[in-house]
C-alpha cells in the first residue's frame, strides 16, 4: 500500500549528558520493511529516561545525540513493505525505542518495528495507553512468563509503583490473592486495587509472612525495587515458590531461597529491543494488555498534570524527585 509520508518532524534531542532536551526540526523517517510510521500522540516518562539523560544507564546503549522516550501511543501514518497487521489511521501503542540507538517517542513521528506495536485499547485514552507498555510488559514477563501465576495463589508484590501497581492488577486478573508492601501513604491506592496493603516501615518480613500466610510464605513474590527488596523476597517466598525481580542487579545471599527450594527469575524488559530477539512477543503481551484493559481489569494510574515539549524539564523533575502521583505522560504536539 503506497502512502505519502511527512518530510519533517519536531523532536526533543539530547545532545550531551545532563544537558536540556532541545526542540529540533528534523527530517521525518520513512518506514523501512517491517516498520510502521506512527504519528505520536503521547509518550510517558520512565526512570530509565532520566538515567540515560545523566549518563547512568550504559545497559541501555543509547548513543548521543539521541531522542528519548520508550513508550508511545499514536496513530499509524504509513506502513513499510511487508506490514500487514496495521494500516494508516489505526490507533496503536507500544514500547518501541529510546534505547539501543533506536529513536524514542519524544518526537511527532517515529518509525518503529511493527512487531513492537499492538492496537490501542478502545476504552483507554492516548495518554492512558502511553503509560502502559513498559510497566505492563515488565509485570507480565515476571508474573506470567516466568512465574506462571495461577488462581488461588498468594502473590506478594514488593513496591506498588509503576510496575508494581500493574503487577497487582495482572495477578488479580489471574485469580490470585494479592498483597503489596510499600509505605503507608500507598495503602489507599493498594486497597483500591483490591490487594492487601503491608506497611514496610511497621511490619517485618517475618511478621507479615506469619500474619498473611501462617508462616508458609507466598507462592510468588515480585520484587520491583531491588536491593533490600530482593532480600525480603527471598525470605518471604514459600517452599518451591518463585521470586521474580526486574531490578536484580545487586549481590545477595541465596541461602534463604535455596533452603526453601524456591526459584528465582530476572526480568530485563529491554532485551528484545536491544537484541532484536523476541520482539513479536512484546507485541503479543500488549495485545493481552488490550484484552485486560477492555475487560476493565487493567487501569494505569496517571499523574493528572499535563506536560508538553515545552515543560519536559518539569516532568523529568517530578519523576526524579519521586513526587509524581502515577505515571507522568507527555502530550506530543503536532
Amino acid at each position: 500500500m503506497k502512502t505519502t509520508t511527512p518530510t519533517e518532524m519536531d523532536a526533543l534531542v539530547l545532545t550531551e549528558t545532563n544537558s536540556d532536551l532541545v526542540r529540533t526540526r528534523m527530517v521525518c523517517p520513512a518506514p523501512a520493511a517491517g516498520e510502521v510510521l506512527v504519528r505520536v500522540k503521547a509518550s510517558s516518562v520512565n526512570p530509565l529516561d532520566l538515567k540515560i539523560k545523566s549518563g547512568q544507564a550504559p545497559h541501555a546503549r543509547h548513543p548521543l545525540p539521541a531522542i528519548l522516550g520508550m513508550d508511545l501511543a499514536g496513530v499509524v501514518e504509513a506502513v513499510g513493505p511487508g506490514v500487514t497487521a496495521f494500516k494508516p489511521q489505526d490507533e496503536v501503542f507500544g514500547l518501541t525505542g529510546g534505547v539501543g540507538g533506536l529513536q524514542g517517542s519524544l518526537a511527532t513521528f517515529v518509525s518503529v518495528d511493527a512487531d513492537l506495536l499492538a492496537p490501542k485499547p478502545i476504552n483507554l485514552t492516548m495518554r492512558e495507553a502511553a503509560a502502559l507498555p513498559l510497566v505492563f510488559i515488565t509485570a507480565w514477563e515476571g508474573l506470567v512468563d516466568r512465574a506462571a501465576v495461577q488462581a488461588r495463589q498468594k502473590v506478594l508484590v514488593i513496591g506498588a509503583g509503576g510496575v508494581g501497581h500493574i503487577a497487582i492488577q495482572i495477578a488479580r486478573a489471574f485469580g490470585a490473592e494479592v498483597f503489596a508492601v510499600d509505605k503507608a501513604s500507598k495503602q489507599r491506592q493498594i486497597e483500591e486495587l483490591c490487594a492487601t496493603a503491608i506497611d514496610r516501615h511497621q511490619t517485618t518480613v517475618e511478621e507479615y509472612v506469619k500474619d498473611h500466610t501462617g508462616g508458609r510464605g507466598f507462592d510468588v513474590v515480585y520484587d520491583t525495587v531491588g536491593g533490600a527488596g530482593i532480600d525480603a523476597a527471598f525470605n518471604a517466598v514459600s517452599r518451591f515458590g518463585h521470586v521474580v525481580s526486574c531490578l536484580g542487579w545487586g549481590t545477595h545471599s541465596l541461602g534463604p531461597l535455596s533452603f526453601r527450594a524456591a526459584s528465582y527469575s530476572g526480568v530485563f524488559t529491554l532485551l528484545p529491543i536491544l537484541t532484536g530477539e523476541g520482539r513479536a512477543h512484546h507485541g503479543a503481551i500488549l495485545r493481552e494488555a488490550k484484552r485486560l484493559a477492555e475487560a476493565g481489569k487493567i487501569t494505569p494510574l496517571l499523574d493528572p498534570r499535563r506536560y508538553s515539549f515545552e515543560t519536559i524539564g518539569e516532568a523529568y523533575a517530578e519523576v526524579e524527585n519521586r513526587t509524581a502521583n502515577g505515571k507522568i505522560v507527555i502530550d506530543v504536539a503536532a
